[in-house]
């Protein structure tokens, strides 16, 4: 492979895993920055911890493998893999999902599949939140599949035992140990949570996904082999635009700012 070749490469890489704004700014830095101090401005301008440790490894690669290239056309690949992957992001495609009777107009997604196309189409990370988790094996399948392939799973429920009031709803636990171990997972602390007029704590009640902030998927349904098979359920996967990162930064920021707790 030629320099020009992996600086392509690994611009676009970079480009499919930051925001736009990021590689701007990772862009000018490059271009304007003198080498021997480059990996500190970078470090000083990007706060995101895995965002950071992403556009290092990009100059790292740059000087070791492509270092004849220069500054200014490794400034313009990043800005030009930049504009080409949010073009990308702003195509955007939504598909319904169900579960329930079927009826004479055309069928929908099943839930399942759904879910289960997102966790296989990841390639960095993976978002996964959701308020009940039980009995859902090929769910737990796909993510381990991810995490061989060396997607980071960031698992986020409700509690991280049983549900109040629901006996079989296990929460992480029902996902088994081998996913438990191989993701990091958060929940919401009671002690974080709003309380209402009837003195009832909030409730974690989303039930989503995210793929690389390029897939979103979203629906009424738990991770339960109920939602899945015999509820009436509905929801969206949705491929490119905004709302899959939105989704997902929302998400990174309650966990900065330790609205949502590391088990």
């Amino acid at each position: 492979m030629t320099p020009e070749r992996i600086i392509v490469e690994s611009a676009y890489a970079l480009a499919c895993s930051l925001p736009s704004s990021t590689i701007e700014s990772v862009a000018a830095a490059v271009r304007t920055c003198p080498l021997g101090s480059l990996r500190a401005e970078i470090s000083r301008l990007v706060a995101h911890h895995h965002h950071r440790d992403l556009a290092l490894g990009f100059v790292d690669r740059w000087r070791m493998d492509a270092n004849n290239v220069d500054a200014l056309t490794v400034s313009v690949a990043l800005q030009s893999a930049a504009l080409s992957e949010q073009a990308h992001r702003d195509s955007q495609s939504v598909e319904l999902v169900w579960t329930g009777p079927d009826t004479e107009h055309a069928p929908f997604r099943r839930t399942e599949q759904a879910i289960l196309q997102l966790l296989d189409a990841a390639e960095d990370r993976v978002t996964l939140v959701s308020f009940a988790v039980y009995r859902i094996p090929n769910v737990g399948q796909a993510l381990v599949r991810a995490a061989r392939r060396g997607v980071r799973l960031t698992v986020i429920v409700e509690t991280p035992n049983k549900i109040e009031g629901a006996g079989e709803y296990n929460t992480i636990q029902a996902l088994g140990p081998e996913v438990a171990s191989c993701s990091t997972v958060y929940y919401w602390p009671k002690e974080n949570r709003p309380i209402g007029d009837n003195n009832k704590v909030g409730i974690l009640h989303v039930k989503c996904a995210v793929a690389d902030g390029e897939w979103l998927f979203l629906s009424s349904a738990n991770l339960t082999q109920q939602a899945f098979t015999i509820n009436m359920e509905l929801g969206m996967l949705v491929r490119g635009g905004t709302m899959p990162s939105r989704v997902e930064q929302q998400f990174e920021q309650l966990i900065q700012s330790e609205d949502l707790r590391k088990l």
